[in-house]
């Protein structure tokens, strides 16, 4: 009898189900991942979505597709590509900053379209609010732009946000042919534009107004103090310092320049000579790739030391207190002393360590780069006043291999784009490419992998399935259908793609866009219209999510790095999702005949 009653209510019970996970989305109060596996789970239980429909999801292709494409933009970080953009701007910067801001804005656009966004936004937020300084004005005006410029070039090509892959995937499993690379690209195009103009226009009366230094700045990542000494066999010998490409990278400030104790000026007139010194201010990560370089010895150290070529590590250590090397100069630390280590690196915080690593004076709270063999950093680590970092070192940039990761890119895009194989498979082989190439460490590919939204992804997969099993998207249709026959082709859309966008302000917008693409779908043939541009509908509307701060990923990013109140994102945000809405309700109309 219970059967009997939970198959005749199927479509009420799955609604309910539905509903309750909206709910739990839109609280806050559990990851958006256990919702969706805690709504399948439900489904599966009640006997509406069965062991194979359940497993069929682990194949689908758009999940693939979106897994190797953040393998792929973990390449384009790791050997420095995006990284070299950044150091463009920033030159451009010295000399117009306004020109440096707009190509920052138009880098978030084009890269946003192929990579995923999130790194891209990490890796500009510093660079936005650096040229907020150079120009007085608040890092708050360039920040929200940096989101929402971002967010519009994922829309315009099929690969530049999962949500569009996922869309992509469910509508061909219901019997639509499905989009190409590029299909979309001409309205997204034109939405970038009008919301990019848009943003400009609005920017001056509504973005905030606080003045320069009030808001929370991100601090300067160039913070680490190390000094370097030229070998005889390294490889920039001779060469003008001008020109040493191991000194340009925008994360490497140099403090001085020494040969036998006297300065050096750092001009073409100046060549770089074996023991050589340089003091130098850097990133992690370009410190992890000064010691990745060949013929560079870093640090201070009292004993000798391992060969370069055996195995090293190296350690983040945080001085306590208690310490007794706080006061003393790094040069007197006890463990230098007792074990066949480097101190290759030191940051303090608030301010920064100097003059150079030999003179610096200790403090508590400062944290040192120790560079040794593992039984050395384990002798060090005993010390109960060194507290080691739990976070792991960051690794050097393989710069040498950037050429080849930017050719796998587009080889992968181009593929797709002609047809010659599949998003997926072409995405894996340049995956292979790059691991045989050593242009990607396996460590690296398989870290990018998002366990959260692949997990939620294959979640509300199932909970679509069951959604379609028991038809709940044809009653749905059935209660609408009344309303929907008495609108034009255009209002359609606008209902669809409004309803999309408010459930993407609450919601997770992949889980937005499991459930909208099959009702999408069933609207235009009860309709008896092509339900293409519906299906592109969703698409730009779940990825319209400008009101708030945790609608989108990025909007999350510069919330927190640019300090902004919940009502700031409101007051421009609302105004872009009913330009945008508009604007995109418009090009699909034009663009595949609503």
């Amino acid at each position: 009898m219970i059967n009997a009653w939970l198959e005749q209510h199927a479509a009420v019970i799955s609604l309910v189900i539905l509903f309750m996970m909206l709910l739990g989305f839109s609280r806050d109060r559990a990851p958006p991942s256990a919702i969706a596996v805690i709504g399948a789970a439900a489904f599966m239980l009640l006997g509406y979505v069965g062991e194979k429909d359940a497993l069929s999801v682990f194949s689908n292709g758009a999940v693939i597709a979106i897994a190797s494409m953040l393998i792929l933009t973990a390449a384009l970080v790791r050997t420095g590509v995006l990284e070299a953009l950044a150091s463009r701007v920033l030159a451009v910067a010295k000399m117009n900053p306004t020109v440096a801001i707009i190509m920052l804005l138009l880098i978030a656009v084009i890269s946003s379209a192929f990579v995923n966004s999130t790194p891209v936004v990490v890796i500009l937020i510093p660079l936005m609010v650096s040229l907020a300084a150079s120009i007085k004005i608040s890092s708050k005006r360039l920040l929200i732009p940096l989101s929402y410029m971002a967010i519009l070039g994922g829309t315009c090509t099929l690969i530049g946000t999962s949500t569009n892959l996922v869309v992509n995937s469910i509508a061909k499993s219901l019997g639509h042919p499905g989009f190409g690379i590029f299909d979309i690209t001409v309205v997204g195009v034109f939405v970038a534009v009008v919301g990019g103009v848009s943003l400009l226009l609005m920017s001056r009366f509504l973005l905030p107004k606080s003045a320069p230094g009030s808001d929370q700045q991100t601090p300067t990542q160039a913070n680490i103090i190390t000094e370097v000494r030229v070998c005889e066999k390294f490889s920039g010998l001779g060469e003008p310092y001008d020109d040493v490409t191991v000194l340009k990278p925008r994360g490497i400030n140099v403090l001085g320049l020494f040969r036998s104790g006297a300065r050096i000026a750092r001009d073409n007139k100046s060549q770089v000579s074996a023991k050589d010194h340089w003091i130098l201010r850097t990133t992690a990560s370009e410190l992890a790739t000064l010691v990745a370089r060949k013929n560079l010895d870093l640090g201070v150290r009292v004993r000798s030391r391992p060969a370069r070529d055996s195995e090293l590590q190296i350690e983040r250590f945080t001085v306590l207190s208690e310490s007794r090397i706080v006061g003393r100069r790094l040069s007197e630390a006890h463990f230098l002393s007792r074990f066949p280590v480097s101190i290759i690196g030191v940051r303090r915080n608030r301010n920064l360590a100097g003059p150079d690593l030999n003179s610096l004076v200790v403090h508590a709270g400062d944290q040192l780069w120790v560079e040794g063999s593992t039984v050395s950093l384990q002798g060090v680590a005993r010390d109960p006043f060194l507290a080691q970092s739990s976070r792991p070192v960051e690794k050097p940039f393989l710069r040498e291999r950037a050429t080849i990761a930017l050719a796998t890119l587009l080889a992968v895009i181009t593929a797709s784009a002609f047809s010659w194989a599949s998003l997926p498979v072409a995405a894996i082989i340049g995956i292979g490419v790059l691991l045989a190439v050593k242009s990607l460490e396996s460590s690296d590919a398989w870290a990018a992998l998002n366990a959260e939204v692949l997990i939620l992804i294959y979640g509300m997969l199932i909970v679509g399935l069951g959604l379609q099993n028991t038809g709940a998207v044809d009653l749905i249709i059935t209660l609408i259908m009344p309303w929907m026959q008495i609108a034009s082709p255009f209002v359609v859309l606008l209902i669809i793609y409004s309803l999309t966008s408010l459930l993407t302000e609450m919601v997770t917008n992949n889980a937005v866009a499991v459930v909208m693409t099959p009702l999408a779908i069933k609207l235009g043939e009860q309709l008896g219209t092509d339900p293409t541009a519906l299906i592109v509908a969703v698409m730009f509307g779940a990825s319209a999510s400008f009101a708030t701060p945790v609608g989108y990923q990025t909007n999350t990013l510069v919330h927190v790095a640019g300090n902004y109140r919940f009502v700031e994102f409101l007051k421009i945000g609302v105004p872009m999702n009913v330009i945008v809405g508009i604007a995109s309700c418009l090009a699909i109309n034009v663009w595949f005949g609503a």
